[in-house]
C-alpha cells in the first residue's frame, strides 16, 4: 500500500534537479553561481542613517569657537611701547582751542548761509551729523556715537569733537568716517571673547574714545597730527586704517 502511494506522488510531484546539478544547462547554472547574495543589512544601511540637518547659530559658533585659536590680549599687552609722562593731560594745543572757539561760537543769524565744520559718517549706521557752528551738538553728538550693537548711547566727552573738528580743518575735510564710538560692555567683552584687540577698561566702555579716518589722508599723517595734540591715548592700525584717539591720559599704541 505504501509503494502504491509513492509511486502516486511521484507522478504528480516530480522531484525539482539539485541547483548547480549536472541536468541544468550550463548558462542557468552559470548565472546561478556567479549572483552574489547582498546581506539584508547592507540593503538596510542607507535607511538607518538619520537624515542630515543644518545646523544651529549656537551650533556653529561653538564649532568655530573650539577651533579658534586663543589670542586674548590683555590690558598689559596692550600697553605702549613708547610712552610719554602718564598723569595729569597737558592744556590743548592751538588746534583744539580753535575747533572749541567755533563750536561754541555765536549761533548765525537766521537765514544766513552755514558752512559746516565737517560732517561725520557712522560707518555701522550710516548716518550722517554736521557740525554747524553756534549750534549745540553734545546729544547730536552722545546719540550719533551710540553703540551700534545695543542701540546704548552715553555722554561723550566734548573735546572728541574737537579733535574731530581740528582734524577735519587740518586736512580740509568735509567728511570724517567714524569706526567706532561708545561701546558697551556687553559688546567689548564680546569682542574680549573672539580675540579681538580690546582692552578691558576700554575708554570706549567710558564715552572718552573715537576711532575715525578720513578718506584721502593717510593714516600716518592722520596719525601724526593727532599725536601733535597732546591730548590723551593715541592708537595707531595701519591695517584697519584709521586712528583711535581718547582723552585718557597719554600713551601711544600700535595695533592691527
Amino acid at each position: 500500500m505504501v509503494s502504491w502511494l509513492g509511486f502516486f506522488l511521484s507522478t504528480l510531484l516530480p522531484v525539482a534537479p539539485a541547483v548547480g546539478s549536472a541536468t541544468l544547462p550550463d548558462a542557468v547554472a552559470q548565472a546561478l553561481t556567479a549572483e552574489t547574495l547582498v546581506p539584508v543589512s547592507d540593503e538596510r544601511a542607507e535607511h538607518l542613517v538619520p537624515p542630515l540637518r543644518e545646523r544651529s547659530k549656537k551650533e556653529l559658533w561653538l564649532a568655530d569657537k573650539a577651533h579658534r585659536q586663543d589670542v586674548h590680549v590683555t590690558d598689559q599687552q596692550l600697553r605702549p611701547p613708547r610712552t610719554c609722562h602718564v598723569g595729569k593731560k597737558p592744556p590743548p594745543r592751538q588746534p583744539c582751542a580753535q575747533a572749541a572757539e567755533m563750536l561754541a561760537g555765536p549761533q548765525p543769524p537766521v537765514g544766513a548761509r552755514v558752512q559746516p565744520l565737517t560732517t561725520l559718517h557712522n560707518q555701522w549706521t550710516h548716518e550722517l551729523m554736521s557740525f554747524i557752528p553756534g549750534q549745540p551738538y553734545l546729544a547730536r553728538f552722545r546719540t550719533f556715537l551710540r553703540d551700534h550693537f545695543t542701540n546704548q548711547a552715553t555722554t561723550m566727552d566734548p573735546e572728541l569733537a574737537e579733535v574731530l573738528v581740528s582734524a577735519a580743518r587740518r586736512f580740509h575735510a568735509q567728511r570724517i568716517d567714524v569706526v567706532s564710538g561708545y561701546r558697551s560692555p556687553k559688546y567689548n567683552l564680546m569682542l574680549r571673547k573672539k580675540g579681538h584687540q580690546v582692552a578691558r577698561e576700554s575708554q570706549h566702555t567710558q564715552g572718552n574714545a573715537v576711532d575715525f579716518r578720513i578718506r584721502g589722508v593717510p593714516t600716518e599723517k592722520l596719525l601724526g597730527f593727532v599725536r601733535s595734540l597732546h591730548l590723551g591715548g593715541v592708537g595707531f592700525y595701519p591695517h584697519a586704517h584709521f586712528v583711535h584717539s581718547d582723552t585718557g591720559p597719554i600713551r601711544y599704541w600700535q595695533g592691527s
